[in-house]
């Protein structure tokens, strides 16, 4: 995705480190991001922290012997996953001018010395330890264009990682170490259970390295989100009130039981208008994520079917933005069609603006994660039978899919 933050570009510029403007649709994000429930606030500070107690001196100050250890609601779900979250680096040869040809004094030509260079620095997950290796999950953004990669672990040790695969789509990537290095994996948990309003961490390298280990806390703004990026492509994502600044991509959004349900990815600072944003903080769904790490690891790469159309999933759109949506459609359940893309498959197969797709092979689906999941198990080529809502009947239609 071309609508990342930016991961401290050009590390060495301290002063440089700035906030970039993800270039999230305002539209999109806008009218959906009306409503946020907190319904599920009282989970906050569900265990209490113990007061510390003090005694007083007539003479000095004094800290009582039987002060109790204090300790945060979070920091048992901090301990789950501190050790498998780590700084990824991305270094790049640079670049210098050929003094050696006579002709680079008269023009601007130049080459790439040997030397490699930090250029930026964001974050990742150990998730696996298999084959003698240690597997990490991060963004395709924080590696792109690496000439090489390396991870600081937990216990500041740096080592050499490998990039295995990368998909630019869902801005994923997952790179492997030696596994003698790992000494702990982060469990992925179930994001379909998400709930506004319950708490979460994201834990990561905001700044970088020298701040490796960061933790925020906040809670779940909207379980799922879509939104479109720059690139036009949609994306489902979990949003977050939780602190996620630059070097935080890539690293772990957990729940209270030490689970990571999501992948920091992006944030948005600024809307279309240039109001100063705070606290939309954006991660990719656990579910999606482990579908895609997991064909990442086995070929390398992505190949998807699509359908071919522009969704909204109508669960949790409030009524009075159906209307500026243009949502005829009186289901709350399902992904609304808003547009067919022409040639595509779901145009062959004679899918319109304004169906409401409610079953996929059989399966309900409620969100675009959802759709992806079923359609991602399928190979370009194959037929699945979509169920839409067409003004109040169901319609079954097999669709062929072709590949992205």
């Amino acid at each position: 995705m071309e609508n990342r933050q930016n991961d401290l570009k050009n590390q060495p510029k301290k002063k440089n480190n700035i906030l970039v403007k993800t270039a999230i649709i305002g539209v999109v994000s806008g009218l959906i991001g009306g409503g946020i429930s907190y319904a599920a606030f009282d989970q906050i500070n569900n265990a209490q922290n113990n007061q510390a107690q003090t005694s007083i001196s007539s003479n000095n100050a004094k800290i009582s012997k039987n002060s109790a250890k204090t300790s945060g609601a979070m920091t048992g779900a901090y301990d789950h996953v501190k050790g498998a979250v780590v700084s990824v680096i991305n270094l790049k040869r640079q670049s210098s001018s050929n003094s050696n040809d006579i002709y680079g004094l008269f023009s601007n030509r130049s080459s790439k010395s040997n030397k490699l260079e930090t250029y930026s620095e964001g974050s990742g997950v150990v998730y696996m330890k298999s084959n003698n290796k240690g597997y990490i999950v991060t963004n395709n953004h924080v590696v792109s264009g690496s000439d090489a990669v390396q991870v600081m672990l937990a216990n500041g040790k740096t080592v050499s990682a490998k990039i295995v695969g990368t998909d630019a789509t869902t801005d994923l990537a997952v790179l492997s170490i030696d596994a003698k290095y790992v000494t702990q994996t982060a469990q992925f948990g179930d994001s379909k259970s998400l709930q506004a309003g319950q708490t979460v961490i994201a834990v990561g390298s905001p700044l970088g390295s020298e701040y490796a280990s960061t933790v925020t806390q906040g809670i779940i703004s909207a379980p799922s989100r879509t939104i479109e990026t720059s690139s036009g492509n949609q994306q489902t994502v979990i949003q977050t009130d939780a602190a996620i600044n630059p070097g935080n991509s890539g690293g772990a959004l957990v729940n209270s039981s030490g689970q990571v349900i999501g992948i920091n990815s992006m944030k948005l600072a600024q809307s279309t208008d240039g109001t100063s944003v705070e606290g939309m903080g954006f991660a990719i769904p656990s579910n999606e994520v482990v579908t895609i790490v997991n064909q990442l690891v086995k070929k390398g790469k992505i190949t998807r079917p699509q359908l071919g159309v522009k969704v909204i999933a109508l669960n949790g759109i409030p009524e009075e933005y159906r209307h500026r949506l243009n949502i005829e459609s009186a289901l709350n359940n399902g992904i609304y069609v808003a547009s067919v893309s022409k040639g595509s498959s779901a145009a062959k197969a004679g899918i319109k603006a304004q169906d409401v797709i409610i079953k996929v092979d059989g399966k309900k689906v409620s969100d675009v994660a959802s759709l992806h999941s079923i359609l991602y198990s399928h190979k370009v080529g194959d037929s699945v039978n979509v169920t839409v809502n067409r003004n109040g009947k169901g319609v079954n239609i097999k669709v062929t899919l072709q590949g992205n």
